[in-house]
């Protein structure tokens, strides 16, 4: 009720404001790229969220989780890890150790690696949500839709930002930009942009006293811009990440709305991910099209340690290790009073990818697309438990520790932390595609459009597991063992446009997406008994029909679209923990069906009031699993229904001085979390909020908060290796703090 009755106050707020001012001026117009070609928002046939320059700026986007939360249907959950962040789009999802269910995008370099999605957002100019199947021109894991971010261009001038800030955690951040010419003629022109984060933690650990979300993250971006010849343009940009906190720090119980136990582990764990990315775009411009050439690469390593299951105390009475057999039998081996589990992973993911695109100049009559796709990948990743004798978790990365059946001396094993058994997995990965696209305008009301793409994905999985470190032993293990695999689909789309007047468009657009399968850690699919788990996974194709209508009402102060979907998947993932071989799993659903509307719009309420609002609603119902029991259940990771609603007041306040204040409401609904539905977590209400003062192009100062509310709840409830022992992952409580801007 504390969350209606704000609600109904900012609603009353914006009603008087309304009243006392004459509605002038027309809302900002939006231009996309939703189809690879600009348009306004209003023209594009695409389900969309666009937020411009100064929408970022007046809701404080810093991350991926914040512009999710303000875009209907599409959901991030955030776990374990940084590299663990799973984006929903309409009920599809990604999983631990998945591709994304997106394709992601940064100034139309596509992420190779899902550990990149959760990354600092600086110096952000545009970034467009599209929803449903986008394969045919994005590519590589846009079935559930694609993810554009466009990171501001150099200037004709020489130009610079910096903005500090400090929040509750403590903490503190540095932020800012230069960037203009080079040369007397400004054809070669530069940006510099970074990010420096430190903070202390927002959530307690009550066993170590001490926070257990400490976050370090030191960020830049360099890009480079040359301007040949009339005709041809290059784009040359490069961009740095480490980020260091913690990982593993969850927390047993039964129920996905519990948050009463408290964080206890006894180790503080580590997390570091370090990524490097740099790309080459030329775009070469001839009479009747452009070619668009795009070189990347990407190197990424993520390093994660921490308690093990059952993230208890290891002096903890109530910590079985210290009552059942296996306990008793590494005390033996040990000599140690207590016992416990630790764990380690390690990821190196390097890829290089390369894009030729054709795209015809005209704007109407016949346009087209035409181009072709190649991605090399070579992955590493490891997964060990170690035991935990009190004296720390020490990372491992390709050097396993010694092991506990080798390193015995005397009869007791005196290692710091000995190594209890160990997988680990090499990949070599090869996909390459083509797409087109054809749009062709019959008249003034009419447009079709047919998009069409065909993805082949090679993948190569070596076990790398050595033979000592097979623990227990598992007859589907051998090492140097290659196992290869191929997936490939064909993802057409077919799009109608109508528009009978200059204010409304209709359209209607039937769609394939696709994403590629892939390995689980070899021997679990005989290791693990849960349904639904085996070596490999299956790939997802999921075919969607979609209608939609966007308009403007009121002499372009109101602005209205919607859209109604059905989807069917096969093959939608699921997440199983097993605690005997300490492995993550991908399970498969044999297929889900979703159904779902989702409504936006934006108004002004006055001469300063800006009101946006948004509301998602996803059903699903598995209609085929690898058990009966599962039959009619919802699927995992769907929030049924996700709702915003954003009130913005900005008034000037004196020469060339403005006021600010802004609310932005979010609603979670219910979620369930895995196919057994034993668990679902209730409806979230959360309230975010920025007020300050802005000297124009000058400088800014703006106090905020996050979960306004201090809500408690859960961000992950995923299932454990027995009733009782499901995870739960903590969701920040409040957060404050305050941020200086000064341009120059």
């Amino acid at each position: 009720m504390v969350y209606q009755r704000k609600l109904l106050a900012l609603g009353v707020l914006s009603a008087l404001l309304a009243t006392e001012t004459q509605a002038q001026g027309l809302l900002e117009e939006v231009v996309v790229t939703a189809r690879k070609r600009t348009e306004t928002l209003s023209d594009s046939p695409v389900s969309v969220r666009a937020f411009t320059e100064s929408e970022i700026r007046a809701t404080g986007i810093q991350t991926p989780q914040d512009f999710v939360d303000l875009t209907p249907n599409v959901t991030l959950v955030q776990t374990q890890s940084t590299g663990n962040s799973f984006l929903n789009i309409r009920g599809i999802s990604s999983s631990r150790n998945s591709e994304l269910a997106a394709a992601i995008l940064i100034d139309g370099v596509l992420l190779s690696n899902p550990t990149q999605l959760n990354q600092q957002l600086f110096d952000i100019e545009q970034i467009e949500v599209l929803r449903g199947p986008q394969g045919a021109l994005y590519g590589r894991n846009a079935i559930g839709g694609a993810i554009t971010i466009v990171t501001k261009q150099p200037g004709e001038e020489t130009e610079a930002e910096i903005r500090v800030g400090a929040e509750s955690a403590p903490g503190y951040s540095v932020k800012g930009y230069v960037g203009g010419p080079l040369n007397d003629d400004g054809s070669i022109k530069y940006r510099l942009a970074g990010s420096y984060i430190d903070l202390d933690g927002y959530l307690d650990n009550e066993y170590l006293n001490q926070e257990a979300d400490p976050y370090e993250d030191t960020s830049f971006r360099g890009r480079l811009n040359w301007d040949v010849s009339d005709n041809l343009t290059t784009d040359f940009r490069v961009s740095y990440s480490k980020l260091e906190t913690q990982a593993f720090y969850f927390v047993i119980d039964a129920e996905a709305d519990d948050v009463d136990i408290p964080i206890q582990v006894n180790n503080p764990g580590n997390n570091e991910r370090e990524f490097t990315s740099a790309s080459f775009k030329f775009d070469w411009e001839t009479d009747a099209f452009t070619v668009t050439g795009i070189t990347s690469y990407d190197d990424v390593t993520e390093l994660s340690s921490g308690d093990n299951f059952n993230f208890l105390p290891r002096e903890a009475e109530f910590n079985f290790f210290n009552n059942d057999p296996f306990g008793e039998f590494i005390k033996f081996l040990t000599g140690d009073e207590f016992t416990d589990l630790s764990q380690n992973q390690f990821l190196e993911v390097e890829s290089i990818s390369q894009e030729i695109r054709l795209t015809s100049n005209n704007d109407t009559g016949l346009q087209w697309i035409a181009g072709a796709y190649v991605i090399a990948t070579d992955r590493y990743i490891s997964t060990g438990g170690q035991i935990d004798r009190g004296l720390g978790v020490f990372d491992v990365e390709k050097n396993f520790r010694p092991q506990i059946f080798i390193d015995a001396a005397d009869g007791v094993v005196d290692d710091p932390s000995p190594q209890l058994g160990v997988l680990a997995d090499e990949q070599d990965n090869f996909a390459w595609a083509v797409f087109g696209q054809l749009a062709y305008d019959i008249n003034d009301y009419w447009e079709v459009a047919l998009s069409i793409r065909y993805d082949e994905d090679e993948r190569e999985n070596t076990t790398l597991t050595p033979p000592e470190y097979n623990v227990p032993f598992n007859p589907e293990i051998v090492f140097g063992e290659v196992r290869k695999e191929t997936w490939d689909a064909l993802q057409p789309k077919f799009t109608v446009r109508y528009r009978p007047n200059e204010d409304w468009m209709l359209y209607a657009d039937a769609s394939r997406g696709f994403r590629s399968g892939g390995f689980n850690q070899t021997g679990v699919g005989s290791a693990v008994t849960y349904p639904g788990i085996e070596d490999l996974f299956d790939e997802q194709i999921a075919d969607t029909y979609e209608v939609g209508a966007k308009g403007t009402m009121l002499d372009g102060k109101l602005r209205l679209s919607a859209a109604a979907y059905h989807t069917t998947l096969e093959g939608a993932y699921f997440f199983f923990y097993d605690a005997p071989t300490n492995t993550q799993n991908l399970g498969s659903i044999d297929e889900v069906e979703y159904t779902g509307l989702e409504i936006e719009g934006s108004a002004l309420l006055g001469d300063y009031v800006t009101l946006n609002f948004g509301l998602g609603l996803t059903d699903s119902e598995i209609t085929e699993s690898p058990t009966e029991d599962w039959l009619g259940n919802q699927a995992p990771l769907v929030s049924e229904v996700t709702g915003n609603i954003g009130l913005q007041f900005r008034a000037p306040i004196g020469d060339d001085k403005e006021f600010f204040i802004r609310g932005d409401y979010q609603y979670l609904g219910e979620t369930w979390w895995e196919p057994n539905n034993d668990s679902s977590r209730s409806g979230v209400n959360l309230l975010d909020a920025r007020m300050g003062i802005e000297d124009l192009d000058n400088w800014a100062v703006t106090l905020w908060v996050r979960n306004a509310g201090d809500k408690e709840y859960n961000t992950e409830y995923s299932p454990g290796p027995a009733p009782g022992f499901n995870f739960l992952w903590r969701a920040q409580p409040v957060r404050y703090g305050i941020e200086l801007t000064k341009w120059f």
